[in-house]
Protein backbone atom coordinates (compact mmCIF):
# COMPACT_ATOMS: atom_id res chain seq x y z
CA UNK A 1 0.00 0.00 0.00
CA UNK A 2 3.08 2.52 0.66
CA UNK A 3 5.84 2.41 -0.88
CA UNK A 4 9.36 1.99 1.59
CA UNK A 5 10.33 5.96 0.61
CA UNK A 6 10.25 9.09 2.28
CA UNK A 7 7.34 10.18 0.79
CA UNK A 8 5.65 7.54 1.79
CA UNK A 9 6.19 8.09 5.55
CA UNK A 10 4.40 11.24 4.72
CA UNK A 11 1.81 9.85 3.43
CA UNK A 12 1.42 7.54 6.38
CA UNK A 13 2.05 10.79 8.16
CA UNK A 14 -0.79 12.97 6.25
CA UNK A 15 -3.27 9.50 7.05
CA UNK A 16 -2.92 8.87 10.26
CA UNK A 17 -1.71 11.77 11.98
CA UNK A 18 -4.64 13.79 12.88
CA UNK A 19 -6.86 10.07 13.65
CA UNK A 20 -3.73 9.18 15.57
CA UNK A 21 -3.82 12.43 17.95
CA UNK A 22 -7.55 12.79 18.55
CA UNK A 23 -7.17 8.78 19.61
CA UNK A 24 -4.71 9.49 21.82
CA UNK A 25 -5.60 12.66 22.97
CA UNK A 26 -9.17 11.14 23.69
CA UNK A 27 -7.34 9.07 26.78
CA UNK A 28 -4.36 10.79 27.99
CA UNK A 29 -5.85 14.57 27.80
CA UNK A 30 -2.72 15.95 26.76
CA UNK A 31 -2.73 17.53 23.81
CA UNK A 32 1.31 18.06 23.72
CA UNK A 33 1.73 14.68 25.14
CA UNK A 34 -0.41 12.95 22.73
CA UNK A 35 1.34 14.61 19.45
CA UNK A 36 4.76 13.04 21.01
CA UNK A 37 3.13 9.95 21.46
CA UNK A 38 1.89 9.60 17.88
CA UNK A 39 4.70 11.36 16.09
CA UNK A 40 7.30 8.70 18.16
CA UNK A 41 4.93 5.90 17.46
CA UNK A 42 4.45 6.97 13.38
CA UNK A 43 8.18 6.14 13.70
CA UNK A 44 8.89 3.28 14.92
CA UNK A 45 5.75 2.13 12.78
CA UNK A 46 7.60 3.46 9.78
CA UNK A 47 11.22 1.73 10.68
CA UNK A 48 8.99 -1.26 10.95
CA UNK A 49 7.45 -1.35 7.90
CA UNK A 50 11.61 -1.04 6.16
CA UNK A 51 12.11 -4.73 8.17
CA UNK A 52 9.03 -6.62 7.68
CA UNK A 53 5.70 -5.85 5.69
CA UNK A 54 2.86 -4.35 7.71
CA UNK A 55 -0.36 -4.43 6.32
CA UNK A 56 -3.38 -3.65 7.29
CA UNK A 57 -1.44 -0.38 8.71
CA UNK A 58 -4.25 0.71 10.94
CA UNK A 59 -5.03 -1.84 13.72
CA UNK A 60 -1.12 -2.25 13.78
CA UNK A 61 -0.65 1.42 14.64
CA UNK A 62 -3.86 2.10 16.91
CA UNK A 63 -2.38 -1.19 18.97
CA UNK A 64 1.16 0.67 18.84
CA UNK A 65 -0.69 3.89 20.24
CA UNK A 66 -2.89 2.16 22.65
CA UNK A 67 0.32 0.57 24.18
CA UNK A 68 1.88 3.74 24.16
CA UNK A 69 -0.67 5.54 25.82
CA UNK A 70 -1.07 2.46 28.63
CA UNK A 71 2.57 3.56 28.72
CA UNK A 72 1.96 7.07 29.43
CA UNK A 73 -0.90 6.88 31.37
CA UNK A 74 0.88 3.97 33.77
CA UNK A 75 3.86 6.72 34.27
CA UNK A 76 1.55 9.61 34.96
CA UNK A 77 0.08 7.28 37.82
CA UNK A 78 3.92 6.42 39.09
CA UNK A 79 4.42 10.22 38.84
CA UNK A 80 1.08 10.84 40.80
CA UNK A 81 1.61 8.32 43.75
CA UNK A 82 5.39 9.89 44.29
CA UNK A 83 4.22 13.60 44.24
CA UNK A 84 1.19 12.73 46.53
CA UNK A 85 3.63 10.64 48.93
CA UNK A 86 6.06 13.87 48.82
CA UNK A 87 3.00 16.53 49.83
CA UNK A 88 2.27 13.89 52.39
CA UNK A 89 5.82 13.73 53.96
CA UNK A 90 5.88 18.13 53.41
CA UNK A 91 2.62 18.15 55.19
CA UNK A 92 3.32 16.06 57.92
CA UNK A 93 7.01 17.79 58.46
CA UNK A 94 5.25 21.34 58.10
CA UNK A 95 2.96 19.90 60.71
CA UNK A 96 5.37 19.14 63.16
CA UNK A 97 7.04 21.85 62.67
CA UNK A 98 4.35 24.41 63.17
CA UNK A 99 3.04 22.37 66.19
CA UNK A 100 6.68 22.48 67.55
CA UNK A 101 6.93 26.44 67.10
CA UNK A 102 3.29 26.98 68.96
CA UNK A 103 4.29 24.89 71.30
CA UNK A 104 7.48 26.70 72.32
CA UNK A 105 7.08 29.37 74.64
CA UNK A 106 10.63 31.72 74.55
CA UNK A 107 9.42 33.19 78.36
CA UNK A 108 9.92 29.31 79.47
CA UNK A 109 13.22 29.03 78.01
CA UNK A 110 14.14 32.37 78.59
CA UNK A 111 13.20 31.86 82.42
CA UNK A 112 14.88 28.60 82.98
CA UNK A 113 17.68 30.20 81.32
CA UNK A 114 17.69 33.12 83.67
CA UNK A 115 16.62 31.20 86.72
CA UNK A 116 20.56 29.44 86.01
CA UNK A 117 22.04 32.08 85.63
CA UNK A 118 20.06 33.80 88.25
CA UNK A 119 21.23 31.29 90.85
CA UNK A 120 24.75 30.89 89.24
CA UNK A 121 25.32 34.56 89.93
CA UNK A 122 23.69 34.01 93.83
CA UNK A 123 25.98 30.94 94.39
CA UNK A 124 28.86 33.30 93.22
CA UNK A 125 28.27 35.84 95.90
CA UNK A 126 29.93 36.16 99.21
CA UNK A 127 27.57 34.39 101.29
CA UNK A 128 26.60 37.70 103.81
CA UNK A 129 25.73 39.77 100.76
CA UNK A 130 23.74 36.64 99.20
CA UNK A 131 21.89 35.96 102.34
CA UNK A 132 20.87 39.65 102.66
CA UNK A 133 19.71 40.06 99.34
CA UNK A 134 17.91 36.51 99.72
CA UNK A 135 16.22 37.94 102.92
CA UNK A 136 15.52 41.15 101.11
CA UNK A 137 13.71 39.90 97.90
CA UNK A 138 12.48 36.28 98.55
CA UNK A 139 12.22 36.56 102.38
CA UNK A 140 9.96 39.50 102.98
CA UNK A 141 12.64 41.09 105.21
CA UNK A 142 12.49 45.06 105.64
CA UNK A 143 16.04 46.22 105.55
CA UNK A 144 15.34 47.33 109.26
CA UNK A 145 14.61 43.87 110.36
CA UNK A 146 18.08 42.09 107.91
CA UNK A 147 20.15 45.17 109.77
CA UNK A 148 19.48 43.33 113.15
CA UNK A 149 19.49 39.52 112.72
CA UNK A 150 23.08 40.48 110.93
CA UNK A 151 24.16 43.40 113.40
CA UNK A 152 24.94 46.08 110.62
CA UNK A 153 23.41 49.18 109.52
CA UNK A 154 20.48 49.09 107.18
CA UNK A 155 23.28 51.67 104.66
CA UNK A 156 24.77 48.28 105.19
CA UNK A 157 22.37 46.41 104.16
CA UNK A 158 21.46 48.46 101.16
CA UNK A 159 25.21 48.02 100.33
CA UNK A 160 24.76 44.09 100.32
CA UNK A 161 21.98 44.57 98.00
CA UNK A 162 22.86 46.98 95.77
CA UNK A 163 25.98 44.57 95.27
CA UNK A 164 23.66 41.29 94.46
CA UNK A 165 22.01 43.98 91.94
CA UNK A 166 24.91 45.34 90.33
CA UNK A 167 26.51 41.83 89.88
CA UNK A 168 22.91 40.43 88.76
CA UNK A 169 22.55 43.81 86.14
CA UNK A 170 26.11 42.47 84.85
CA UNK A 171 25.74 38.60 84.30
CA UNK A 172 21.66 39.21 83.09
CA UNK A 173 22.32 41.50 80.75
CA UNK A 174 21.10 40.46 77.54
CA UNK A 175 17.78 39.46 80.06
CA UNK A 176 16.69 42.82 80.98
CA UNK A 177 14.01 43.36 79.31
CA UNK A 178 12.68 40.30 79.92
CA UNK A 179 12.76 40.25 83.65
CA UNK A 180 11.11 43.47 84.44
CA UNK A 181 10.72 44.15 87.66
CA UNK A 182 11.11 40.56 89.20
CA UNK A 183 14.15 41.59 91.18
CA UNK A 184 15.00 45.67 90.89
CA UNK A 185 11.67 47.27 91.41
CA UNK A 186 11.45 45.73 94.64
Amino acid sequence: MFPNSANSFNEIYKAFYKKSVLFVRSYIHDGMAAEDIVTETLISLWERMKRDTVDPIPPFLFTLLKNRSLDYLKHQAIKRVAYDVITQTLNRELEIRTTTLEACDPATIFAIEIQQIFQSTLNSLPEKTREIFMMSRFGNKSHKEIAELFGISVKGVDYHILQSINELRITLKDYLPFLGALIFLK
